[in-house]
């Protein structure tokens, strides 16, 4: 699934390439990209037609296109969605799901293009500014606004393992699957570690490390592992040639030669060095004091 480098390198492209664009005709090919708006795809393209794109914006992995009537046009590219920028005379993509014919981008389209089809578009009312679908979303570490201590403080609060806090939306937005597993190799922890039994200084540092290799993805284009995941332009990001664990199960650590172990998580995988990030040790319950009789 995309992550946070790789929706901004597509936000950035957006911004580029059609704001101040105005949207002629709205083409639905298939109504599952488009079924979380109420209005459904007739409703869906007249209130899109005849509207101007006047901003990109993201929040974690989800886009907007703020409209000239305070609407915007929300996004999520799911696993394999595209959105890409092409002249109206292109063929069309062979997952090619709605297609925005634009007047004012030099001749070209907005189109959604999503193999699996866990993507979607909508028009959210009033959305201009924030979704409010997403707004309880929070921020992501790239975000100037991000409050370090607030997450530093919450994170020590819970019992889970670190690396289902780094992934849920409500407390930090846009770390996936695979930034995830690079910042705790990076800060040598592993992921079932419990928050609470992390010290300050080592959830500044892990949030550091998350922020240091976004940084770095967003740099070389994001992480492409298969054709599915390209910039508005079509092309892959390079990133995946930078990773030290995600991926690289048996290939010895680059730290101190452990080969890298996969295991399962939730219906995914997290990689890991056994030797530089070293599973927790389970605590021992405490004994139930026994009753003596009468």
């Amino acid at each position: 699934m995309p992550e946070l480098p790789e929706v901004e390198v597509v936000r950035a492209g957006l911004e580029r390439h059609v704001l101040g664009a105005r949207v002629v005709r709205v083409d639905v090919l298939h109504p599952r990209p488009v079924r979380r708006d109420p209005r459904g795809p007739d409703g869906f393209a007249q209130a899109l037609t005849g509207r101007r794109l006047v901003a990109a914006r993201r929040r974690g992995k989800y886009l907007w296109l703020p409209l000239d009537d305070g609407d915007a046009l929300l996004g999520h590219l799911g696993m394999s969605g595209q959105l890409l920028v092409q002249p109206h005379a292109a063929p069309d993509e062979r997952h090619l799901r709605v297609r925005l014919v634009l007047e004012g981008a030099g001749g070209r389209d907005l189109r959604f293009v999503d193999q699996r089809m866990f993507g979607g578009l909508s028009v959210s009312a009033g959305g201009a500014e924030l979704p409010p679908e997403i707004s309880h979303i929070a921020r992501d570490p790239l975000d100037p606004l991000f409050d370090d201590d607030d997450f530093v403080a919450r994170v020590r609060r819970r019992s889970s393992g670190v690396k289902r806090l780094l992934l849920d939306q409500g407390l930090i937005s846009g770390v996936g699957n695979i930034y995830a597993d690079e910042a705790l190799w990076r800060a040598r922890l592993h992921g079932e570690r419990p928050g609470e039994r992390l010290t300050g200084r080592q959830v500044r540092e892990l949030l550091g490390h998350a922020r240091e290799v976004m940084t770095q993805a967003l740099g070389e284009g994001g992480t492409s592992f298969d054709a599915l995941y390209v910039n508005v332009n079509g092309e892959s990001g390079y990133f995946d040639r930078s990773l030290h664990a995600y991926g690289r199960e048996d290939q010895p650590c680059e730290r101190c030669g452990t080969p890298i172990r996969r295991v399962a998580f939730t219906n995914r995988s997290s990689f890991f060095c056994p030797r530089c990030q070293p599973a927790p040790r389970r605590r021992r319950p405490r004994p139930v004091p026994l009753a003596v009789p009468d």
